[in-house]
């Protein structure tokens, strides 16, 4: 039997973006021949998916695809930061998003009858056999699509896909003035992190909460229940401030808030502006990581 070198399983992983032991198996399977060990990746298909199944993945990328009339924000997803620089990971991704924006698939059942672009395979079929060929488990998040009759789509992908961003603003659709304002309220949005559009989609319970921190906070510091409800106004005021997109301070210029800063575009363009949604993606948000998991994959690999 050949000898099966460090040298031979990264050059095979190279070539097929397997996991490293997939690769070392591989090559004992078909006693070092390279070509031969390519195919008994490809074949591998279903079974190695299944094995991977079951494994968190909580890296990976968000990708953008559109803009103007109809955007795309999806969040892919694998177990390493190392896969989710993979080309093969990237080209999956966007070819993703591409498929949101053309089809605009109801959820994420629906997109995964979808066609995958240029493949004969639909969403799921290829992420089943790019989980079989990267070497590890991988996943179809989320995804958000906005389209406009009458506006533009903006998106922003912050941090080579940490964080992704996409902005609806209604208003003349061949405006380049409109388009950039929808870019830098993209970038605003990935910085600031808002919670909520404007002070009327917070609901009641939230603000019922803050309301009973602040009056609690009020009397132990000792100010007097007739001035109470006016000090909650003003801090009431400065938490929509903080979550609240509309009333946020302008990161690009903190002397205006948002809706300030699109009143003058609309101003300036003499038609009406408005800022009719967002969404705010950060990778792996609310995901459970095993951090120690990849750790020791790796010494159970070394011991072998």
């Amino acid at each position: 039997m050949a000898s099966i070198t460090a040298k031979m399983v990264a050059e095979l992983r190279g070539k097929t973006g397997a996991g490293m032991m997939d690769c070392k198996k591989a090559l004992n399977e078909t006693d070092g021949d390279m070509e031969a060990a390519i195919d008994f990746l490809r074949k591998k298909g279903l079974s190695a998916a299944a094995k991977k199944s079951g494994r968190v993945a909580a890296e990976g990328m968000i990708v953008a695809a559109g803009e103007g009339a109809c955007g795309a924000l999806v969040e892919v997803n694998a177990e390493t930061d190392f896969v989710a620089k993979n080309e093969s990971f990237k080209a999956f991704a966007n070819g993703v998003a591409e498929a949101v924006l053309k089809e605009a698939p109801s959820d994420i059942e629906a997109l995964k009858g979808v066609s995958f672009p240029g493949s004969s395979r639909n969403v799921a079929e290829e992420l089943t056999h790019q989980i079989a060929t990267i070497g590890e488990n991988m996943n179809v998040r989320r995804f958000e699509r906005f389209e406009v009759s009458s506006g533009t789509v903006a998106s922003y992908i912050h941090a080579g896909g940490k964080i992704g961003v996409l902005v609806e603003l209604s208003g003349p659709s061949d405006s380049a003035e409109l388009q950039g304002l929808a870019k830098q309220i993209a970038m605003h949005v990935a910085a600031a992190n808002p919670q909520y559009l404007s002070r009327d989609e917070v609901p009641e319970d939230v603000i019922a909460r803050e309301k009973e921190i602040m009056r609690t906070k009020a009397i132990e510091s000792g100010k007097p229940e007739n001035i109470v409800d006016k000090i909650i106004v003003g801090q009431l005021n400065k938490f929509f401030g903080e979550i609240c997109l509309l009333e946020q301070v302008y990161v690009i210029d903190t002397d205006k808030k948002i809706n300030q800063v699109i009143a003058a575009v609309a101003k300036d363009l003499g038609a009406e502006v408005a800022l009719r949604g967002f969404v705010r993606y950060q990778l792996g948000e609310g995901i459970e990581k095993a951090e120690d998991d990849f750790a020791a994959e790796v010494a159970s690999m070394t011991k072998n």
